[in-house]
This record gives C-alpha cells, structure tokens and sequence, in this order.
C-alpha cells in the first residue's frame, strides 16, 4: 500500500473529553497549537487541570455522566470522544458514564461536521485462538478485561448509543475500536518495561497473550483521516497498529534492550478473551499504514525512559 502523507486537523474547533488521560493527552498536545480545542472532564486532580491547560487547551470541569454540559458550546466542529469509567466491579457506573454519557455529549454536539467515539478491540466476543484478528464484523461478546469487569460490556454499550445517535442527529460518526496504544504516556507495553527494568514478572494472562500496539505519533497522525470516514450510519474501525506481537515477544525484545532478563508470569483467567489483535485492514484502507513499526516503537520509548540502561542493540 503506498504510503500516505500525513494530514493534519488545523482551524477546527474541538473538544476533547478527558484530555489528561493517557491518549486524549497527546493528541491535545498534536492538535493545540493550529486549532481551537477545548477539554472537559472531572479534573479532580488540579495539576492535570494545569498540565492540559499548559498546552494552551480550553478547559472546563464536566461530569459527564451526572452534570449539566452548560458551560459548553454547541458550534464545536469537530468531537474527539476519549473519556471512558474503569469502574473495576461497578456495571452501572460504567453504563452511565461510557454508553448514556456519549449519548448527551453527542446531542449536544450535533452541529459537529464529524464526531470519533473511542471504543475498543476488547468488545469483541473471545475466541480460542489467540492470534485471530477481530474484524468490525466479528461477533461482539464480554471479554471479561481485567482489571475492569464492566468495561467491554459498557463499550458494547456505547457504541450503540453513538450508532444510535449518528442516524437520529444526522450526526457524521466514527466508531474507533482501540487495541494497544503506548507512547511516552504509558501504556502496557510501557507498564511491562517498566517491569523488566525493575527485575520484576510481566504479567499477563496467556501464553501467547498477543495484541496490536499502535504508537502515539500514528494515532495523531491518523486521527484526521479517521474524522474523514466518519458517516451516517457509523462507520466502525479498528484503530489498532499494523502488527500483531505478544507480552512474551515484546518482554523479550525489553530484555535485550535494557540488557535484562525478561521473565514473563501467566495467570490465565477462566473466560477472558487470550488474544486482542485488531484486524487493521479496514483502518488501513482509511489511513494508509502506520510509520511507527513496534520494535522501533518500543526502543525510542525504552530510549526516553531508560536512556542509562540502553543497551547497544541494533533495530531489527
């Protein structure tokens, strides 16, 4: 597929929900700068207010699930949907803050030109091999996602809500189905290098425990094209990386890197899915394909984080 040039959202008015979270961050850090762009959330914590605030972002603090959206616009151009419960055991939490909350930021922002609501890889109901690659017409199903119980069922939820929602407002919408995003944030493959750094087990639930990372710098370079797909109905993707890599490989990769042995601890799971790989065919058609291959990926981050304990390994 031949590589495409990288499009960049400038002159929108945008809102971003939960702009100090691990994604929604960085592309409020990509996006600040040439655009108009607003975040919300609870902001319980004032330093994140500060930290969202320094990139130069609009901020409010907003529950979603409960509070009223008055201190909002309406002439919002585009709405990146990224905040999302956890609640660990809370099913009715998680129902009224990731499936009816999208439903009143989506009425109140249906004068957008284009909406993404985040969902994710984890909706998809488990299978038994661990290497199958979810397609967006796979059968939907709890994958009971540790440590959250609630949250594919909620996200399942959701996105029902925002199909909903694209058709009665007449409202252009993306459904982004997330697999394993990382960068200078974190993210858990970040989480796992931060434990062979530390010489402890990376933990995880099958041996192999595949999934499809994909880095910060491709998910803000095809945020704009993913806004481009957005239509009435909905238009479902996996936003998942190019390549599918298990804990097991990519624990050993940090090991070489930092020069440390990776040590990897199965705890299996009765019922939870064993593989989280995004079938990225239908996203690359949209986006072309990403720039951040994960061997490389993982080393510039390794390279940020641990720049003593480098070793001088060689990108593969």
């Amino acid at each position: 597929m031949p590589r495409r040039a990288i499009t960049v959202l400038t002159g929108e008015k945008i809102l971003i929900t939960g702009p100090a979270g691990r994604i929604a961050y960085g592309l409020a850090r990509s996006l600040a700068a040439d655009n108009e762009v607003w975040g919300i959330a609870r902001f319980s914590d004032p330093d994140s207010r500060a930290k969202v605030e320094a990139l130069g972002v609009t901020t409010r603090a907003v529950d979603l699930a409960d509070g009223p959206l008055d201190a909002l616009p309406t002439d919002f151009t585009v709405l990146l949907h990224l905040a999302a419960d956890f609640s660990p055991d809370d099913y009715d939490r998680a129902i009224r803050v990731n499936a009816e909350a999208t439903g009143r930021l989506l009425e109140h922002c249906r004068r957008a030109r284009a909406a993404l609501v985040m969902s994710t890889v984890s909706t998809y109901k488990p299978h038994p091999d661990p290497w199958h690659a979810f397609a967006e017409g796979d059968p939907l199903g709890d994958s009971m996602a540790p440590p959250s119980a609630p949250y594919s069922v909620s996200k399942i939820a959701q996105e029902a809500v925002a199909r909903y929602c694209a058709r009665s407002f007449g409202l252009p919408v993306t459904i982004a189905r997330m697999g394993c995003a990382y960068g200078d944030q974190g993210g858990l493959p970040i989480w796992h290098l931060a434990a062979v750094a530390a010489g402890e087990p990376v933990r995880t639930r099958w041996d192999p425990m595949p999934y499809s990372p994909i880095h910060d710098d491709d998910i803000c370079a095809q945020v704009e094209p993913l806004l481009g797909a957005a239509s009435v109905p909905a238009t479902i993707v996996n936003w998942a990386g190019d390549d599918a890599v298990s804990v097991q490989q990519w624990a050993a990769y940090f090991g070489e890197l930092l020069g440390a042995p990776a040590e990897v601890a199965v705890e299996p799971i009765p019922g939870a899915s064993v593989g989280s790989v995004g079938d990225h065919t239908r996203r690359a058609s949209i986006t072309g394909p990403c720039r951040v291959g994960w061997r490389d990926g993982f080393r510039r981050v390794a390279q940020q984080l641990f720049p003593d304990r480098l070793a001088a390994v060689e990108p593969r």
